[in-house]
């Protein structure tokens, strides 16, 4: 096998492999995110994601801009978007998002504390 194709094998290895990562669509993800974000998350956190959409609840819902939320694994991320959390206003949404729509919604999140 010779050097360009070598190359060109390795190339189509690293470019599955950050599609596989969910690396390659991010910036989509974050834009089809935010419409997701608009229509069902902003009402409680807020149009910037920072927590001061309906303000009645307590506790009051998370600034998703903030560090304590942004430092968060993906994974921990999503199984709040899909499983809420207890004793708050945050619901389940896994009957409403799909995982692949809720990963649009995290990559949205992560592009709030640029």
């Amino acid at each position: 096998m010779n050097v360009l194709a070598r190359a060109l094998c390795i190339l189509l290895i690293l470019v599955g492999a950050v599609q596989g990562c969910g690396l390659w669509a991010a910036e989509g993800g974050a834009s089809k995110g935010k419409r997701l974000f608009e229509e069902h998350c902003m009402v409680c956190h807020g149009q910037g994601g920072k927590g001061d959409g309906y303000r009645l609840f307590n506790p009051p819902p998370a600034d998703l801009t903030s560090p304590a939320v942004q430092e968060k694994l993906d994974a921990a991320l999503l199984r709040t978007i899909h499983e809420g959390r207890r004793n708050t206003a945050m619901g389940r949404w896994k009957y409403v998002l799909s995982d692949e729509e809720a990963r649009e919604v995290l990559a949205y999140i992560r592009s709030l504390s640029r």
